[in-house]
């Protein structure tokens, strides 16, 4: 279990790489760079559109990745996820700026990152399952909640790498050439990625099934018929996570730099220490999932993040680092409370036959419902000149939503008169029936 809770959580952090080291980049330097006829904050709402696109293609890729799991194995998703997002990240790297092709460079960029989100809708719901299958039943969610460490780390990578390039390289150079190093690195981790998932055995439930011949002839279908409710309830839970997450690691990295006029270093290294601790701490609350359960884990974090929101602006207006730090922290521990014990509760709420379908498209779909929508609302609600209050009143609004998902969705925590926890009953499909 040790090693293959390793395995998973070097896959995904470095699909989660890719993915923020986009976010990083719009947040910094996209917007004047492919959007320069665009007013300032006209050039970052468009940047963080592309952002955007990202999202919206990840549950496109749950349904491209996600039938391929159930029907095929867990194990061949995580290779082909990992080698479209790399090869999608690279060549980011590589789009010339406005100033050289014009409106072909927005728009290849849009392209690329299009694919980088499909790629990562295929992502986690192969990494966690392989973890959550091969798992015993009682320590399901702390195996479980090592892949959730993966994002962390891949955000620590990212970052990193832009906060070393952006402390050696003068403004100008950084502009040039070197916010375009970090995607060309994505080469190397992808390279690594791939032969690391090459030694990871397939899922013994999916063996199971496969042997059986038990497999869902069109799991997408008998998702959406099936286990449409479960779907919706899950992506309006996660919308809180990916909300506040990309508020703390997106937006407040564009508004402190362009609004506040922090330095770029200094705000980087704050979001990174808050960003270390949350992955320190993440197996932690993940075994808190197995001691107390998924659900009220997901109910405390949503009401943690209501009660945090106004302090997390008012701490990041102030442009003090320890006290911009303390506010990222407090947000991403109420984040962590839901999503650490995320990669067990997901999979326990679907049939084996359509989880890697179900459970990925639940948890890409609140990527769009939270991380697409928030940099952007968040930026255009901070235009003014004072604190920016309706960004903290938008995400308390979002965990609203998420605490009533998390109200009706029962909990899955295998229990000695549950060994196969609670998750409920779904009708079979009836003899005949086509499952198209």
């Amino acid at each position: 279990m040790a090693r293959l809770a390793a395995a998973s959580m070097a896959g995904t952090a470095i699909e989660f790489y890719d993915f923020f080291v986009y976010g990083t980049a719009a947040a910094l330097v996209l917007g004047p760079l492919f959007f320069p006829t665009f007013s300032p904050l006209a050039g970052t709402l468009a940047a963080f559109g592309t952002f955007g696109v990202g999202f919206v293609s990840r549950p496109l890729g749950s349904m491209l990745f996600g039938p391929l799991g159930d029907r095929h194995g867990r194990r061949p998703v995580l290779i082909a996820s990992l080698l479209l997002t790399g090869l999608a990240t690279v060549a980011v790297g590589f789009v010339p700026t406005y100033d050289s092709i014009g409106i072909a460079a927005p728009v290849l960029l849009l392209v690329l990152r299009f694919l980088q989100g499909l790629g990562l809708g295929g992502e986690w719901g192969g990494a966690v399952l392989l973890t959550a299958e091969h798992a015993p039943a009682a320590r399901r969610g702390l195996w479980s909640g090592f892949p959730q460490v993966g994002p962390s780390i891949g955000f620590l990578l990212a970052n990193g790498t832009m906060l070393t390039l952006s402390a050696t390289l003068s403004d100008g150079e950084f502009r040039s050439w070197g916010w375009r190093v970090p995607f060309w690195g994505a080469g190397l981790l992808a390279g690594a990625g791939l032969l690391l998932r090459a030694q990871v055995t397939e899922s013994p439930r999916f063996r199971e099934l496969a042997e059986r011949g038990e497999q869902a002839a069109a799991p997408l279908a008998e998702v959406v018929r099936g286990h449409w409710r479960l779907v919706l309830l899950t992506a309006g839970g996660l919308a809180v996570g990916y909300a506040v997450f990309y508020a703390v690691t997106t937006w407040s990295l564009a508004y402190g730099t362009e609004r506040l006029g922090v330095a770029r270093t200094t705000l980087l290294g704050c979001i990174m220490a808050a960003v270390a601790v949350l992955g320190a701490l993440t197996p932690l609350a993940a075994h808190l999932g197995d001691r107390f359960g998924r659900r009220p884990m997901c109910l405390v974090g949503c009401v943690a993040t209501m009660v945090w929101m106004f302090p997390l602006v008012a701490l990041l207006r102030t442009g003090e680092p320890p006290l911009m730090f303390l506010g990222f922290l407090g947000a991403l521990l109420a984040f962590i409370t839901m999503f650490a014990v995320t990669s067990a509760y997901l999979p326990e709420l679907f049939e084996a036959r359509v989880r890697c379908t179900g459970a990925a498209l639940g948890y890409n779909l609140a990527g769009v419902l939270g991380g697409a929508l928030t940099p952007i609302v968040a930026t255009a609600v901070s235009h003014g000149d004072g604190p920016p209050w309706g960004v903290a009143a938008y995400l308390i609004a979002v965990a609203l939503l998420s605490l009533g998902c998390f109200a009706l969705l029962p909990e899955t925590r295998p229990t000695a008169d549950r060994p196969d926890g609670g998750r409920p009953a779904v009708r079979p499909l009836e003899a005949g029936e086509a499952a198209v």
